[in-house]
């Protein structure tokens, strides 16, 4: 049983509920087996949950009326709710005057007593729920027969063909009703929750030497995901299916790299724009997506996100105080991206004499490191770096390492106790303070190197090919090993150990 969500002020995304489609309501529900004075509630989904819209008391005629004057709802896929907030049952608001009638029980039990009345959308709705409801009543003794182990194989294979037998009749059924009712939501409802139908074998295309071609299937189901969903209809939104169907095109249908969810993504959001509230659906889903993704690289998603829909002010729902704040992780992240010459820091090692540029160091491979000595993830992770580095250093692999502390004594104790032979710098009070003095040899964006990297947290990896271009980020240095090794062409026989404490351990 499904936990309902209940909250009397939702907001989504810094914007709340549109009301374009608002229609005047009355809902009337009979429950027999309630008492009089007894509670029902009425929710509605917005994406893939429910939330709170009115409540009802049962009057002295056994029915309870949900109706305001001053407030309106969205047609869409709604709930009524017993006293308990879990058990309820479904039924869809598209006319303004429903009339509800079922049996208190369990949801099966009230949707399979469910009749709707005053509304057609209604009344189709309810009669496909209640049907489909009884069928599965039927097909449950044979999924128990199925599942049962002391089942021979006979009464297996006739419990499977029964239950074949009751899906084919579901499948039966739902196209009936949506030939029947060609212009019912009822109908958009279902068509938008199909999946594409490939073709069969033999009518793949073939290739140039005659076989069929593999990647058909594929392209067809990927071409095809969108082509019964109809993404300008705002009462979709008041389903989970719409939902339901971005969130597998997003993560599962389309390749699974930044570019490919890039390339997919702009086009189906334009299809969007004729609905204000479906495009800023969209647009938040994924950008929210990927704002946060601990996944390397999908930050250009959201980078992308922010530049197309955000900073050109298309994210109508958001004021300039939240505009400005999207627009700054956009600015901070965009320097970072994989793919991307890293920004240049120079700064002063443990003497505080001499000055090391990240972009001149000759090495096929550098590791920047960007780390604090009382971190304790640090402590953790900075021991394993120097093994990976006494390991490689000799193929090739440098480390430019980046302390965050605004004092030094710490840091530098922890560098010559442990022997981080590598390139250590840091900014330090005396630059901080007196940093015009010292822009003759170092940049801006050196001595703010916190901001140019975006570094909220430590420790920081980023992998840097001889050019300087971000290869790898996000990573553990057990991570880093294995992509080292990889990428020189040897063998990890002593690997380090990963750790299963996130990387962001120091804010």
């Amino acid at each position: 049983m499904r936990t309902l969500l209940f909250i009397y002020s939702f907001i989504f995304f810094l914007g709340g509920w549109s009301f374009a489609q608002m229609t005047p309501y009355k809902v009337q529900v009979k429950l027999k087996g309630l008492a009089t004075g007894d509670t029902l509630y009425m929710a509605g989904y917005y994406g893939p949950k429910q939330y709170f819209k009115d409540t009802a008391i049962v009057a002295r005629s056994g029915i309870a009326t949900f109706s305001d004057s001053r407030k309106k709802m969205d047609p869409g896929i709604y709930s009524i709710v017993l006293s308990d907030k879990q058990t309820y049952f479904e039924f869809m608001f598209v006319e303004p005057n429903i009339y509800l009638e079922t049996q208190k029980g369990n949801q099966q039990e009230m949707t399979k007593n469910l009749s709707a009345k005053e509304s057609k959308e209604a009344e189709l709705f309810a009669t496909y729920l209640r049907d489909i409801s009884l069928k599965q009543e039927r097909s449950l003794p044979f999924r128990k027969a199925y599942s049962d182990s002391t089942s021979t194989e006979k009464e297996k294979q006739e419990a499977k063909e029964k239950m074949i037998a009751i899906e084919k009749e579901v499948m039966d059924y739902k196209t009936n009703l949506m030939e029947n009712n060609p212009k019912s939501f009822v109908t958009k409802l279902f068509k938008a929750s199909q999946e594409p139908k490939v073709p069969e074998y033999e009518d793949w295309p073939t290739k140039a030497n005659g076989d069929k071609d593999s990647s058909f299937p594929r392209q067809f189901y990927v071409s095809n995901y969108w082509k019964n969903v109809d993404v300008t209809d705002e009462r979709l939104l008041r389903s989970p299916i719409l939902h339901n169907r971005l969130e597998k095109y997003i993560t599962k249908v389309i390749v699974q790299h930044p570019d490919s969810i890039i390339a997919a993504a702009h086009p189906l959001i334009e299809k969007t724009r004729k609905s204000k509230e479906i495009f800023k659906y969209f647009v938040h889903f994924i950008t929210n997506k990927y704002e946060k993704s601990n996944i390397m690289g999908m930050d250009a998603i959201f980078v992308s996100m922010g530049e197309k829909y955000y900073n050109t002010g298309d994210a109508y729902w958001m004021d300039s105080t939240k505009l400005a704040k999207v627009e700054e992780r956009v600015r901070k992240m965009k320097p970072t991206l994989l793919g991307s010459k890293t920004p240049n820091i120079i700064l002063q090692d443990t003497t505080e004499k001499k000055w090391h540029s990240l972009h001149d160091i000759k090495s096929k491979y550098t590791v920047l490191y960007f780390w604090d000595s009382g971190c304790s993830h640090c402590k953790k992770e900075t021991p394993k770096l120097k093994k990976v580095y006494d390991q490689l250093k000799e193929h090739g692999v440098e480390v430019y390492a980046v302390g965050t502390e605004f004092k030094n004594g710490a840091w530098k104790k922890y560098i010559k106790e442990n022997d981080l032979n590598w390139i250590n710098v840091s900014d330090n009070p005396e630059i901080n303070e007196n940093a015009y003095n010292y822009l003759n040899v170092t940049t801006i964006e050196s001595l703010n190197f916190r901001d140019t990297y975006d570094i909220y947290s430590t420790p920081r990896v980023f992998l840097l090919d001889q050019d300087k271009i971000i290869r790898a980020k996000r990573m553990s240095v057990a991570q880093l090993q294995q992509i080292l090794f990889k990428r020189l062409d040897l063998e990890l026989t002593d690997p380090v150990e990963e750790d299963k404490t996130p990387e962001n351990g120091h804010h």
